[in-house]
């Protein structure tokens, strides 16, 4: 495909086909795919998968781990498709397209073990909107909110289940009211962009069904003062198979 770049994820263990323009995976989407706690085996889904960053990332990371992807965008659904097949996953991984809010019937409700996402992080009347539609699609809010995102999480997710979600960390308190009363084990995983720098994104992970109390992390700081990676951040973005450490 003309209009597309072939790139390598986790120091080359994985292969990932981008569109030149528009949507194409950042450093949340492998954070996001280091957190989710997929070990355990069982079926995981990426809510808004784009072209299957997070679930390569998290299929390379977790054996024994299926995994489905629900992607709004055809265009994108298509090319997760293509990477699935390029990285070997296709006896494991899934991709289907639609919204989280009326899902086809292969993605059925409390079916999940996992299911984790990166949701739309701008809200639709604030900030500077991409000129690029699919890029807009993916990072600002249109017909569904942050509270529709975590209540479609939970929905999906099975009971003693695990839901992980990145946000921006000023849109914490949102994420946060929007779990409800129904989760326990809620782990707050601050990301900060240098020492001393206020955290911009977060990572929130919480067990639907269960009362144990909320952890808040030390998380986990990216760059060095020179801008190079921390040992850590490397770890994690080159290394692929490190669950994110929680101390």
């Amino acid at each position: 495909m003309t209009n597309t770049t072939q790139d390598f994820v986790l120091n080359g263990k994985v292969t990932l086909h981008q569109y030149k323009e528009g949507y194409r995976m950042a450093v949340d989407t492998v954070l996001l795919a280091a957190s989710v706690r997929g070990s355990t085996g069982g079926r995981a889904l990426d809510m808004g998968c784009g072209v299957g960053g997070a679930m390569l990332c998290l299929a390379y990371r977790c054996p024994e781990l299926g995994i489905d992807g629900l992607e709004l965008q055809p265009h994108l659904a298509q090319l997760a498709a293509k990477n699935i097949h390029a990285n070997g996953f296709e006896g494991r991984l899934r991709v289907f397209e639609g919204d989280i809010q009326k899902p086809p019937a292969e993605i059925e409700p409390e079916s999940y073990t996992h299911v984790f996402a990166n949701p739309p992080f701008m809200q639709d009347d604030r900030g500077h909107h991409p000129p690029d539609q699919s890029k807009r699609l993916a990072h600002v809010e249109s017909h569904t909110n942050l509270a529709d995102w975590v209540q479609a999480a939970l929905g999906f997710c099975k009971r003693k289940g695990s839901i992980t979600i990145i946000q921006r960390a000023d849109r914490l308190d949102e994420l946060m009211a929007a779990l409800g009363r129904d989760v326990g084990e809620v782990t707050i995983f601050p990301i900060w962009p240098k020492a001393g720098e206020n955290a911009n994104r977060v990572i929130v992970r919480a067990r639907k069904g269960i009362k144990t109390p909320m952890r808040l992390t030390n998380g986990m700081t990216l760059h060095n003062a020179d801008g190079s990676y921390t040992a850590l951040a490397d770890e994690v973005l080159n290394g692929g198979g490190l669950y994110l450490r929680e101390t």
